[in-house]
This record gives C-alpha cells, sequence and structure tokens, in this order.
C-alpha cells in the first residue's frame, strides 16, 4: 500500500491551499483517511480525517477553515485549507487506515510528508 500526497507549498496568511492524498495498492478495505501535521519543535497532531462513511472530525484549530473530503476516485481525499495563518506552517502527512489484501489486518499507512508555509 502506498499513499501519495501533494499540494503543499508557499502561501501568503489569509491565501488557501488544497492538499491531495491517493491510496493504491493492495487495499482490501478503507476505514478512514486524513491528515496529521508536525510544526517545527511540536508533536504530530491531527489536523483532518474521514471515514469510509463521509463522518469528518477536525482539530479544534483548524475547524470553520479546512475541509476534508473523499474525492470521486477511490481512496483519495482533499484537505481544503482556507484562511491560513502562520501557525498552520508544519509538515502535513496524509494516512490511512486500510485492509491489506495480503494480510486482511487493520494497519495505519503514511505518506510522505507535504510542507505548507505560512507567511505573515
Amino acid at each position: 500500500v502506498q499513499l501519495q500526497a501533494s499540494g503543499g507549498g508557499l502561501v501568503q496568511a489569509g491565501r488557501s491551499l488544497r492538499l491531495s492524498c491517493a491510496a493504491s495498492g493492495n487495499i482490501f478495505s478503507l476505514n478512514r483517511m486524513g491528515w496529521y501535521r508536525q510544526a517545527p519543535g511540536k508533536q504530530r497532531e491531527l489536523a483532518a480525517e474521514i471515514s469510509s462513511v463521509g463522518s469528518t472530525t477536525y482539530a479544534d484549530s483548524v475547524k470553520g477553515r479546512f475541509t476534508i473530503s473523499s474525492g470521486n476516485a477511490k481512496h483519495t481525499t482533499f484537505l481544503q485549507m482556507n484562511s491560513l495563518r502562520p501557525e498552520d506552517t508544519a509538515v502535513y502527512y496524509c494516512y490511512a487506515r486500510i485492509s491489506s489484501t495480503k494480510t486482511l489486518r487493520w494497519g495505519d499507512y503514511w505518506g510522505q510528508g507535504t510542507l505548507v508555509t505560512v507567511s505573515s
């Protein structure tokens, strides 16, 4: 199973960015996908996640500004980030809880991080 993330970059405060993530490989079932982020010197934290039935969870700090959604293509997710703030600067990691066809057990899979930098 592989996760491919894209969409990071440098933006000014108040602007928007959209992150994309696609899972591929030996996927039997997908339970949820989401994004964690890690700012310099801080622990990794959940930013947003979406379940296979569409329920969403957001960190308090991003509620009302970030929207996570599932793509039309299978096993894809997007994170629309609006009204970005300098404190949103972090490496964003896509993850998915997947049952692979090889093991039929749930496991957490991670994509490479994508850097989001918000300038003031």
